[in-house]
């Protein structure tokens, strides 16, 4: 029988560490570390302050001088930051398991995120909630938990569970679940939706946040998603449709993924005006942006290069997540806060040098500190690869007579135009032929339309990661190369396949729901990358990412167009067109 800890046991524990930050705080003992001759960011009065930083039980104790500790560190001519904070992010999207993500964004500075399962929430329901906090347990990324709003995204949408407030009613007593994630129905919201509604009632009845996600909502029925109990928005493209939502309460979440990056636009309100209500979050990245380019700390090096006052930066890279979400010891170096540290040489280059997780240097500025992989129930390892059910595909399920909407793709967004209809591919003019299978309960459901600004030029390309949902999405020049394609995904359990003529020149297996993988992120990057120069050999067009960019398509919430299982809808009206 597994040991259980008394209340009186638990506080005799906490009392004695209390005990010992406190002793060490005023300098009767000495700390487990202490960051000697610290140039570090003062959230609190937006300056640089100088000093030693203490360090006991995972916790700063004190900031001054003269403090002695086991180890002590000379930080003299660097900058020590506050732990990153993502504001916002799909753990899933990375396309490897949580340990594998937070080895990666460990040398970026990010020490704790802010994720929305509902990736996996669509395929496996409540059990793939479940998954994803055994598998996050005790990382050294702090992962803390926003739960599924909208599983399916839409009435319209086919997933693989439906679940209500009363399926996710039990996660908030997690300790690591800080409320309900993005709420991408504004429109049931808007019309007050009671289904909608509840979900919202009962995250309040747990005294918890909301998250938005509402694209260009404007007038009165911004006005209604708001008083709804909408707290934050992380879909803002302009910084008009930024500030509409500031004026009105909300926080905005700046954002700069893979497939969205709208930082540049949104420069404006990282002024002294506005910047107090907004944080940066990354939404969906991929292992080559993880690897090239970075994560939080991607951000805050672009928006110093641009101009923003790098205390602003560092601000809204830690602080203002931590204060929105009431994480009130992370965000700062203050006494009683987490030791979470970023080491920098400077401002202008900014190099991370270390970093710190709980007083734990966990990068050393050339390789991470390892650690283990938490376990998870076996009954959840094995349902989690074992969640395709469809029938074997022909060319002929591909073939419609008659003309179909065409979605028209917007380079670097995932919103689309209406480009009109079409009655049958057209690789001169850029028409291909996109659908969308049905994946969770083999129903046979096929959605097929039409895309223009892909650029496929021959062959097929198909994946699993088909956004919210996770069904089948896959676009082609022809009908063989599309039921290949397809076949092939369910044949794996999962992935992204690049076909021409029925052979296959780029694959990446994703056994794990079909959105994620085991391998090392290095290896699963190597896999995507060349099935990425597969999909640009047979003509998809430079400047967007092939497969992530695809997988938006099925996304009903964003307009204008999207492709479902049923056919293309017109995300403004719910109308199928």
């Amino acid at each position: 029988m597994a040991y259980r800890e008394s209340y009186a046991g638990k506080i005799n524990r906490k009392l004695n560490k209390k005990l010992h930050v406190v002793e060490v705080a005023s300098g009767r003992q000495k700390a487990d570390l202490v960051l000697k001759n610290a140039t570090y960011v003062n959230v609190f009065c937006n300056e640089l302050s100088h000093g030693d930083i203490a360090v006991a039980e995972g916790l700063i104790a004190g900031m001054g001088e003269h403090y002695e500790g086991a180890v002590e560190v000379d930080m003299g001519g660097k900058l020590v930051l506050p732990g990153f904070v993502d504001a916002h992010i799909h753990l899933e999207s990375a396309l490897v398991s949580p340990k594998e993500f937070a080895n990666a964004v460990i040398p970026h500075g990010t020490t704790t995120v802010i994720t929305d399962p509902h990736e996996i929430a669509n395929v496996m329901g409540t059990d793939g909630i479940e998954y994803m906090l055994q598998a996050t347990e005790d990382l050294p990324v702090d992962v803390r938990f926003m739960l599924p709003s909208c599983v399916p995204a839409t009435p319209l949408d086919e997933s693989g569970a439906v679940l209500d407030y009363r399926a996710i009613d039990s996660f908030y007593e997690h300790n690591r679940v800080e409320g309900l994630a993005e709420m991408m129905n504004y429109v049931g919201v808007a019309n007050a939706d009671e289904q909608v509604l509840e979900k919202i009632v009962a995250a309040q009845a747990h005294h918890k946040k909301i998250d938005g996600h509402a694209p260009g909502l404007s007038g009165n029925d911004l006005n209604a998603y708001i008083a709804a109990g909408v707290y934050s928005d992380h879909e803002c493209s302009t910084v008009e449709d930024a500030i509409a939502k500031l004026e009105r309460g909300q926080y905005i979440m700046i954002r700069e993924g893979t497939a969205a990056r709208n930082l540049d636009a949104l420069l404006p309100l990282l002024t002294p005006q506005y910047y107090t209500y907004c944080m940066f979050c990354t939404d969906d990245k991929h292992p080559n942006d993880l690897l090239e380019k970075g994560h939080i700390d991607y951000i805050v090096r672009r928006a110093i290069k641009s101009g923003v006052d790098p205390i602003i930066a560092v601000k809204c890279a830690s602080h203002h997540a931590a204060r929105y979400f009431l994480l009130n010891n992370r965000g700062a170096i203050a006494p009683g806060f987490l030791a979470d540290f970023v080491v920098i040489d400077n401002f202008d280059d900014f190099n991370i040098l270390e970093v710190y997780k709980k007083g734990k240097l966990m990068f050393d500025g050339k390789t991470v500190t390892p650690f283990e992989a938490p376990e998870i129930d076996p009954h959840l390892v094995k349902r989690s690869h074992e969640t395709f059910h469809v029938a074997h595909l022909e060319a002929t399920d591909f073939i419609e007579s008659r003309p179909r909407a065409v979605l028209g793709m917007v380079p670097g967004e995932i919103v689309t135009t209406d480009a009109g209809y079409a009655e049958k591919i057209s690789v001169e003019d850029d028409i291909l032929k996109i659908a969308v299978i049905e994946r969770h309960k083999n129903t046979h459901h096929i959605g097929i339309g039409y895309i223009k600004g892909y650029g496929l030029k021959s062959g097929a390309v198909a994946t699993s990661i088909s956004h919210d949902s996770h069904n089948i999405i896959v676009v082609g020049t022809n009908e063989d190369d599309m039921a290949f394609a397809a076949n092939q995904i369910v044949q794996q359990h999962g992935g992204i396949v690049v076909v021409e003529n029925g052979e296959i020149r780029g694959n990446v297996v994703l056994e794990i729901a079909g959105i994620m993988s085991d391998c090392p992120l290095t290896e699963m990057n190597e896999k995507l990358e060349g099935a990425k120069a597969a999909a640009f050999k047979l003509g998809v067009k430079e400047g967007i990412d092939p497969f992530m960019t695809l997988s938006f398509m099925a996304l009903p919430v964003i307009p204008k167009l999207r492709i479902t299982t049923r056919g293309i809808i017109d995300v403004e009206t719910q109308q199928y067109v």
